[in-house]
């Protein structure tokens, strides 16, 4: 996604850290059964009725879950980055995977961000009635705009009104070099250059998403994920003496992309043609230095920053829809 004019859309609130939300205990009764090790023999159903109901998915479902991250790695990098990591551990990955048919008919990643990852629309709308029963617990629904979108609109009528819709975000990939100039003075941003970082990070969030990431904990939260980021060598920028003129940061990192999000341009050098040959430096940096497929997710109505992406060689292979609270 694309922030003040070029910023590559932030994942939301839900990307301090990857589990300020913490999913509560079931209630006793829940359409959502747990199972850890997929349903004993006696309890499996035709695979006609298995569609009817979602189940907090565990251990046992691994191996489905892979299946569908790796079907479709750069709608799916912002799970798939962690599940690399910690797999099936709810905790660590601060959610659960709900699955229908065992995640073989849906499958569905609830956390801080609600992201479908597959199903069809009778999934979306099992899934819908799921999440209507347990409540809201999530600051972000995200991903593929044909999931999204049917799952929104069933939950609405008992969720409320969303902060804000955006339906039309394209998911976009350079799979090739980086086309034109690139800008030797965008660079990995050091660790001690935190403090200066901070302030463009928070106007970027602010601006992208509409609420200040410092409420709550004064930013704690979010201070520490910027600077875990910086410290894993996934912020870049251009700097001018200790003020920062061009940022953007490696979300999500998945074995095979990476989803780049929080561009920003200075607000005074908007308009100049920095932010291109800015971004051509990170493209090249991600696909030299890490190894990934460069992706990002940009609202439809920010035509300037996607006619940047497009000169540097970033091409739509689908589209993202967001819905923030």
């Amino acid at each position: 996604m694309i922030n003040s004019g070029f910023g590559a859309e932030v994942i939301g609130v839900t990307d301090r850290a990857w589990h300020p939300c913490r999913t509560e205990p079931r209630p006793p009764v829940s359409p959502v059964s747990r199972t850890s090790a997929g349903p004993a023999p006696d309890q499996r159903r035709p695979r006609m009725l298995t569609a009817s109901f979602s189940r907090i998915l565990g251990s046992g479902h691994a191996a489905q879950v892979s299946r569908v991250l790796t079907a479709d790695p750069v709608a799916s990098c912002m799970i798939a980055a962690r599940f690399e990591q910690v797999g099936m551990n709810e905790a660590a990955m601060g959610g659960q995977f709900w699955g229908i048919g065992g995640g073989r008919d849906g499958l569905l990643f609830a956390g801080a961000s609600m992201v479908p990852l597959a199903g069809d629309p009778a999934a979306m709308r099992t899934f819908a009635h799921t999440a209507a029963r347990r409540g809201r617990r999530c600051a972000t629904i995200l991903g593929p705009a044909d999931r999204v979108l049917p799952l929104w609109e069933r939950l609405e009528p008992r969720w409320g009104p969303a902060r804000e819709l955006r339906p039309d975000q394209p998911l976009m990939v350079c799979a090739t070099d980086p086309l034109g100039a690139t800008d030797p003075h965008v660079r990995l941003v050091r660790p001690h250059e935190v403090e200066n970082y901070y302030p463009a990070a928070v106007s970027m969030f602010t601006e992208e998403v509409g609420v200040d990431p410092r409420a709550g904990d004064n930013g704690r939260s979010y201070r520490a994920r910027i600077a875990e980021l910086i410290g894993a060598g996934r912020a870049y920028a251009r700097f001018d003496g200790d003020t920062v003129m061009f940022k953007a940061e490696v979300g999500s990192l998945s074995r095979s992309v990476a989803l780049i999000q929080g561009v920003w341009v200075h607000p005074h050098l908007r308009g100049r043609g920095l932010a291109a040959p800015a971004m051509a430096s990170v493209v090249r940096s991600i696909q030299r230095d890490l190894g990934r497929m460069p992706s990002l997710y940009v609202n439809d109505y920010n035509v300037p920053a996607r006619r940047s992406y497009e000169r540097i060689g970033f091409r739509q292979i689908g589209t993202f829809a967001s819905v923030l609270f």
